[in-house]
């Protein structure tokens, strides 16, 4: 699941995309409104942490952009501003909840899946197939009912592939959720994470196959 993170506190944002991170998301962080449009722009995001005090600008005016948006992801805003009548601005502009800081962050996760729940964005039900078992919710993997341990990207891609099963994703498609603006994935590097991924369902029993179709993508069924 990839994030962006509109937030210009250095240090709130760092511990925040470090967190996210470990939990298996892909997160962009920009400092500002001017960067943020850019993103939206570039690459498509699953949600929106969005800070109302930002050097440019209120983040509430960021949402009109959001929303024109072929797929609009949901926006939570992140803001020390605790008023009433401020939520509700934010609210009636266009966001989908507001989170005062500070904040925990199994608080922030829990509200993350209730925006993705209420406007439909991905599944939230448990994915199956064969005997692998994937909870979109709580991003844990199991087969024969044993926790299976992957680390984050093989867990990002392990869930965007059962979300298409027996369908072709395209490589450009894969790599834009697994990878942000940062991380200059070579030519590669998608392969050596499916290989190690494949190699991981294969050793576990899992009765699921992964092909490659060649310069196209990758098609995940029982097998």
């Amino acid at each position: 699941m990839r994030i962006l993170l509109v937030e210009d506190e250095t240090e709130l944002a760092v511990a925040l995309r470090a967190a996210l991170t470990r939990r298996g998301f892909v997160v962009d962080w920009v400092p500002d409104l001017d960067q943020a449009r850019a993103a939206i722009q570039e690459a498509e995001f699953r949600a929106v942490l969005l800070d109302r005090r930002l050097p440019d600008g209120d983040g509430v005016t960021l949402l009109p952009a959001i929303r024109a948006l072929p797929d609009p992801p949901p926006v939570i805003l992140l803001t020390a501003r605790a008023l009433i009548a401020e939520r509700v601005e934010g609210l009636d502009a266009g966001a989908d909840d507001y989170l005062a800081k500070p904040f925990e962050i199994d608080e922030l996760l829990a509200r993350l899946r209730a925006v993705s729940r209420r406007r439909g964005n991905g599944a939230v039900e448990p994915l199956a197939l064969g005997a692998l078992r994937f909870d979109p919710a709580h991003r844990e993997a199991s087969v024969h009912g044993q926790p299976l341990h992957l680390p984050r990207r093989e867990l990002a891609l392990l869930d965007l592939l059962l979300r298409r099963a027996g369908r072709v994703v395209q490589r450009d498609a894969i790599e834009a959720a697994l990878f942000g603006f940062d991380d200059a994935p070579l030519s590669n590097t998608l392969d050596a994470h499916v290989s190690r991924l494949r190699r991981r369902l294969t050793e576990s029993e899992a009765g699921v196959v992964i092909h490659a179709l060649r310069g196209v993508g990758y098609l995940v069924k029982a097998g």
